[in-house]
């Protein structure tokens, strides 16, 4: 089954464009939703179709309505983490597909996970290296 990437209205259309060209399945929220729409709204149809949910929001899992919502409607979620232009997030989740892919298959949702961008000491050894995927919440052992 093939996954399918649903990007929150903080990615803009720059982060799913450059997914959907190397191939990926995306959903933009734009496409679906009001740009006012609650998250509580939109996590609720994510968690419905099984779709991915790719925020930049970092701030989710401390709020209490957001991160319920992802609990409540089973949802998969990826934070791209990284205080540099979309498409330089956009990029990163690209090489980093195939370890997002397999993290995804391998943890039943709800989770939040953290996509992180390769250190500088990967990318000055290999300037194509992919990213990393480290589970967020729930925290292991909890």
């Amino acid at each position: 089954m093939s996954l399918v990437f649903f990007t929150d209205r903080d990615l803009g259309n720059a982060f799913p464009a450059a997914l959907a060209k190397s191939g990926l399945a995306v959903e933009r929220h734009a496409a679906h939703f009001a740009p006012d729409c609650p998250d509580e709204e939109w996590l609720q149809v994510v968690g419905s179709r099984g779709w991915v949910a790719v925020t930049h929001d970092s701030r989710i899992r401390y709020k209490p309505n957001e991160l319920d919502a992802v609990v409540r409607h089973r949802v998969a979620m990826l934070v791209v983490v990284g205080n540099v232009p979309h498409a330089v997030l956009a990029q990163n989740f690209v090489r980093t597909a195939k370890r997002i892919q397999a993290f995804v298959r391998s943890h039943p949702p709800p989770f939040i996970a953290k996509v992180h961008r390769p250190s500088p000491a990967d990318l000055a050894r290999n300037p194509l290296a992919p990213g990393s995927v480290s589970l967020w919440y729930p925290r292991q052992g909890r």
